[in-house]
């Protein structure tokens, strides 16, 4: 791996986390502001924005990329510029399209949502709130291909810097424009929500700033280039973009499949909960669902893929040369790390559900009881995510789409009766189920298309379990001695028990892990020679 793509994915990596992380952060004061119920209506305009914004541009930076590096490589560089002159006019004609499209299936989408009147939200509010933030669609297209032609030429720094300039704008405007909303102009909160949603198109406008300032820096070398290249390769417009879609439309299921499953949520919550009686809660139940609760449990997925993505290439290359040992080391350390970095996650927010839940927005039993049942289920989209790039990378594209599809059916038929039986539970184990049928046939289709056996790694799993075991017994002690002074009242205290627990967990896991030479396995030699000074 050249020093120039390790440089880069490090930027990219820094950059995804940082953004992401402000984008958790920014809840705790937003949520202050608007309230409890207001913020309803905030995740009813984003699950059918990303959809929208998922179809749009997903895997775009990608495929430009590759498209713009794989000419480049040769040095033609003018194809790459002949697929930036005519990509600008195609993503600027997808943005206005999805954008039409999200505008006005707007009030038709909240009509799917409200199914009662004893719901908070009229139908007008809903809609009103979808059409605000599709105006961002009309620019990410455009900053999406920019990214991606910049990416072709190693450029990653711009990617970064825009997402993080990009999200610290949006941020801004969402937290100023709520609050002077509501405490100077005296709005209602869920005016406020409005602005705040209109906040992606502000942002989006930022990323592109951010964008031009470094496409002027780098054109006096992209025109050097450019004059030294022969003439731009014979390829037609409609072969360039067939093979940019054979690159695109793999990701876009993989990046739409999260949303499209909150989206169904959406659409059926509310008619189930109707049903048994609990139209008055639906609204809240559902944003503690699929906006307040998992952004919590996303935490530890974004974390785990973070780290075990960086091997998906190494597969790929390995599979290219039926490297069968090389297969199987990837296989093993990508399943490996996914687990030893998820599971313990995932304990300490079961464990510290109401902690946690107190911390980021207030005292709730049912936010924190739905946090502790939905952060299992973090295991399976992390599962989901590396086990379908690994198919990507053995060119297993038509798999994707089946297993993908299937689950997604499997929530759609499953979520209305088992919201009857179990409430929120009910959709949370209609994902669970969904997502296990998807990842256990991503697994099945691995193992027999690479010939991939590991006894080593079941015996491994088992002792990432016994570890995390008992991790857990001294993370619950932990608690129990802090509760014997008063249960945590406030969000200082909620904090305190959090990193004193955090702290105790880490320790251990980390400790015995390294103790019995797990950790060192699993991330090389330099963690080895380190820990090896300290006598484990």
């Amino acid at each position: 791996m050249s020093s120039n793509l390790v440089k880069g994915t490090a930027i990219l990596t820094i950059g995804l986390f940082l953004s992401k992380a402000l984008g958790l952060l920014y809840v705790i004061p937003f949520y202050a502001i608007v309230g409890k119920e207001s913020i309803v209506l905030y995740q009813y305009a984003y699950i059918p924005y990303n959809i929208a914004l998922s179809l749009a541009i997903s895997g775009a930076p990608l495929a430009f990329s590759k498209y713009t590096a794989k000419y480049n490589a040769i040095g033609d560089y003018a194809t790459g510029r002949k697929l930036m002159k005519s990509g600008l006019l195609a993503m600027a004609l997808t943005g206005i399209v999805s954008f039409l499209v999200l505008y006005f299936m707007a009030e038709p989408i909240a009509h799917m949502v409200r199914k009662d009147d004893e719901q908070i939200f009229t139908i007008e509010e809903i809609a009103s709130v979808i059409r605000w933030v599709s105006f961002a669609l009309i620019v990410v297209p455009i900053m999406s291909l920019v990214r991606g032609f910049l990416q072709g030429y190693q450029k990653f720094e711009p990617t970064s810097v825009s997402q993080l300039v990009e999200q610290i704008v949006r941020i801004l405007f969402v937290l100023a424009g709520a609050f002077i909303v509501v405490n100077f102009l005296h709005e209602s909160p869920r005016t406020a929500v409005n602005f705040a949603v209109f906040a992606a198109f502000i942002g989006a406008l930022a990323s592109l700033f951010v964008l031009y300032l470094y496409w002027k820096k780098y054109k006096p070398e992209f025109d050097h280039l450019l004059a030294n290249s022969p003439p731009a390769a014979n390829v037609s417009f409609r072969n360039m973009y067939k093979e940019l879609f054979a690159y695109i439309f793999p990701f876009i299921l993989v990046g739409v499949i999260n949303p499209l499953y909150q989206f169904v949520d959406m659409v059926t919550f509310n008619e189930a909960m109707v049903s048994i009686g609990l139209a008055k809660v639906s609204d809240i139940y559902l944003s503690m669902l699929n906006f307040l609760t998992h952004k919590i449990v996303m935490i530890p997925v974004m974390v785990a893929t973070g780290f075990s993505m960086a091997l998906i290439p190494v597969i790929t290359s390995y599979y290219a040369n039926q490297n069968q040992k090389g297969i199987v080391r990837s296989l093993d350390q990508t399943y490996q790390i996914m687990l030893f970095l998820t599971v313990p996650m995932v304990i300490g927010l079961i464990v510290l559900s109401n902690e946690f839940y107190l911390f980021l927005y207030e005292k709730d039993e049912m936010g924190a009881a739905v946090l502790a049942y939905y952060a299992p289920v973090a295991i399976l989209f992390g599962l989901y995510t590396v086990t379908a790039s690994i198919l990507q990378g053995i060119d297993r594209h038509k798999w994707i789409v089946f297993t993908s599809l299937l689950g997604l059916l499997l929530k759609l038929a499953l979520n209305i009766p088992l919201i009857k039986l179990f409430e929120t539970n009910g959709a949370i184990l209609a994902t669970a189920i969904g997502y296990t049928v998807a990842v256990g046939t991503n697994i099945v289709i691995i193992t027999k298309t690479l010939q991939y056996r590991s006894q080593m790694v079941v015996r491994r799993l088992i002792l990432i379990g016994i570890l995390n075991a008992i991790m857990l017994a001294a993370v619950l002690l932990t608690l129990k001695v802090l509760n014997l002074f008063g249960g945590a009242d406030t969000k200082m205290q909620a904090l305190l028990y959090i990193l004193v627990c955090a702290a105790v967990g880490a320790g251990v896991y980390g400790y015995l892990s390294l103790k019995v030479g797990l950790a060192q396995k699993l991330f090389g030699a330099r963690l080895k020679r380190l820990t090896s000074k300290f006598g484990l």
